[in-house]
């Protein structure tokens, strides 16, 4: 359908084109030679009309041509598009509109030197000078706006915040808490949904573009594990947006010299001024050495453990065998594992044991306990 439109629009044109260029040929005299045009003579009308129809049908035979290659090109410059970040765009273009400002701006003292020598030959040359310092200064406020984006994202942020806090002038006092920037694989972890629900977690959450480039490209994945952890981190993300309170940002920032994901992490959570929430212990290293702030997700869930002391009694439910002869093996509701010695005989049973000691790994906390039956037996 916008084909046919296209094509009809494209032969009016060629009709349009006829009529104009009929009249430019009846001013030469290099035609009066062969037909002579009188102001009202039917040679002359038969002329327009034999021209504004050959232009018309040319026109609309090669429309589908012209259509064909304008989608080629169009599309083309759509691919090319969608390969930017959408920030990268808008920044080129306030660069653009700011260089012809500038260009038009020192055009104007030329064009009106030019319209007082009123000379045929400058006036040809204003106009190529016109011409070119405006692609030269184009050219130049695209180039700066993109090599000096840093600076703006980190002049828009300071704005952003000034403009927050003149609003808030005169209010009570608040504290402005820092981004958290969220990791892949706490996004995947999914525990970070029932955290922030809590409410403990405070200040925007920032979710980078880059990560989710990163989860699409695991919910496409051919392996069905990683294709459904992939997919799982994109439905926390949709609950996160839909559910809770929260400020939820969609950080569009990439680092193009970065190739690393955890590197562009923390490269964004330097920029920002915020901090990452990730469960990777490799990263939250990294992070360390480069002075970025980080809230691990396991060392969280370890802190918040029961804390239990030797001697202390326990009422729980042993489910297997353990790994050493006689063990037996709980678990409290937060996970943790309670080898009980002695307990191999009651599994699936609920007995009471007394805590004989805690051993805090890096993997989480364990707890080893002995029957209170037997010890009262034994004394």
């Amino acid at each position: 359908m916008l084909d046919k439109i296209f094509r009809w629009l494209l032969t009016v044109i060629g009709l349009v084109l006829g009529y104009a260029l009929a009249g430019i040929f009846v001013r030469l005299d290099f035609f009066h030679q062969f037909i002579n045009f009188n102001q009202s003579s039917i040679s002359l009308i038969i002329f327009y009309i034999v021209c504004i129809l050959l232009f018309g049908l040319m026109l609309y035979v090669i429309a589908p041509f012209i259509i064909k290659i304008l989608w080629n090109i169009t599309g083309f410059l759509e691919g090319a598009l969608q390969k930017i970040p959408t920030n990268d765009i808008i920044l080129s273009v306030g660069g653009l509109i700011i260089g012809l400002i500038v260009a038009n701006l020192f055009i104007g003292a030329v064009t009106k030197f030019i319209s007082v020598a009123s000379s045929t030959i400058l006036a040809v040359i204003g106009s190529i000078i016109s011409l070119l310092v405006n692609i030269i200064f184009a050219t130049l406020g695209v180039n700066i706006a993109l090599k000096k984006k840093e600076d703006l994202y980190n002049i828009f942020t300071f704005m952003k915040k000034f403009g927050k806090d003149k609003k808030n002038k005169g209010e009570a006092k608040t504290f402005n808490s820092q981004p958290k920037i969220l990791d892949t694989s706490v996004i995947i972890d999914g525990r970070i949904l029932d955290i922030l629900k809590t409410g403990f977690i405070e200040g925007p959450i920032v979710i980078p573009s880059f990560v989710l480039e990163e989860l699409r490209h695991i919910a496409d994945s051919s392996d069905s594990l990683k294709r459904t952890r992939g997919r799982r981190g994109l439905d926390i993300l949709n609950l996160i947006q839909k559910e809770l309170g929260i400020s939820v940002e969609i950080c569009e920032r990439n680092f193009e010299n970065i190739q690393e994901v955890d590197s562009k992490l923390l490269k964004l959570a330097q920029a920002l001024g915020g901090k990452v929430i990730t469960n990777d212990f490799n990263l939250n290293k990294v992070a360390e050495f480069q002075g970025v702030s980080v809230l691990n997700i396991n060392e969280l869930a370890n802190a918040v453990k029961p804390i239990v002391i030797p001697g202390e009694d326990m009422h729980i439910q042993i489910i297997k065998d353990g790994k050493e002869t006689g063990q037996g093996v709980a678990y409290l509701d937060d996970g943790t594992m309670i080898v009980v010695e002695g307990g191999k005989k009651y599994v699936g049973d609920i007995v009471d044991v007394t805590v004989t000691s805690v051993l805090q790994t890096a993997a989480g906390r364990m707890i080893f306990a002995k029957i209170k039956n037997a010890q009262d037996k034994a004394v």
